[in-house]
């Protein structure tokens, strides 16, 4: 992964198509180290996770261009790479697992993530009705000491159809329920790395079979 992180480095520096273009075998051999490494990922959560198929490595790795359109940043390049490891892929609907590479800030992760509208108003409804169950597993020690807390971007005030005193209501303010667990350039470098991250991903476990079954209702 050296050779991997140390790339990403030299495109932030030079996050320009000129560059890119020139280095484009760098790209090519960092990018098949990822699918290699998501390839490895998606065999060892399969062997605590059924619900995971046989998933082509490419049908989970983001792209690494850029959308500006809509954006003051117009460099052509993100910065990291990243998969998203859940049945149907990165454009899966249904909560997943996820790795993100980049120097200074990689992590570990998984959930979902800004569900559509009708995915969310699920998931809230099923919390509301076994709210007792999630906040067991988000606040299980084991569960804990990897991921501390939930992606903090949530309402104001109480969603639509939901009491402001419902006992379960700041759970539900949440627009996202993801959860991510910071990884150190030495960790991401290191001999364990695959192991670890593989660890944590067990930890998510509940929170991920939770959120599919709420999709479901």
């Amino acid at each position: 992964m050296e050779n991997v992180m140390l790339f990403l480095k030299e495109l932030a520096k030079n996050n320009n198509r000129e560059w890119f273009q020139t280095n484009k075998k760098w790209y090519d051999e960092s990018k098949g180290k990822i699918l290699f490494l998501t390839d490895v990922l998606i065999n060892e959560i399969r062997k605590f996770d059924n619900t995971i198929p046989a998933l082509n490595p490419s049908d989970c790795l983001f792209r690494i261009f850029r959308d500006v359109r809509f954006s003051h940043d117009k460099s052509p390049y993100k910065t990291n790479f990243g998969s998203y490891i859940a049945k149907g892929g990165k454009k899966a609907v249904f909560a997943g697992y996820y790795i993100h590479i980049e120097p200074e800030a990689s992590f570990a992760g998984g959930g979902i993530y800004m569900p559509d509208n009708d995915t969310l108003k699920n998931i809230r409804n099923f919390i509301a009705e076994n709210g007792d169950e999630f906040s067991s597993i988000i606040n299980d020690p084991d569960f804990k000491a990897v991921y501390h807390e939930m992606f903090d971007d949530k309402l104001k005030t109480a969603p639509k159809g939901f009491a402001l005193d419902h006992e379960f209501i700041e759970v539900l303010k949440y627009k996202s329920f993801a959860f991510t667990h910071k990884l150190s350039d030495d960790e991401v470098l290191g001999e364990n790395f695959i192991e670890n991250i593989v660890q944590s991903y067990r930890k998510l476990y509940k929170v991920n079979v939770f959120l599919n079954t709420a999709m479901q209702k």
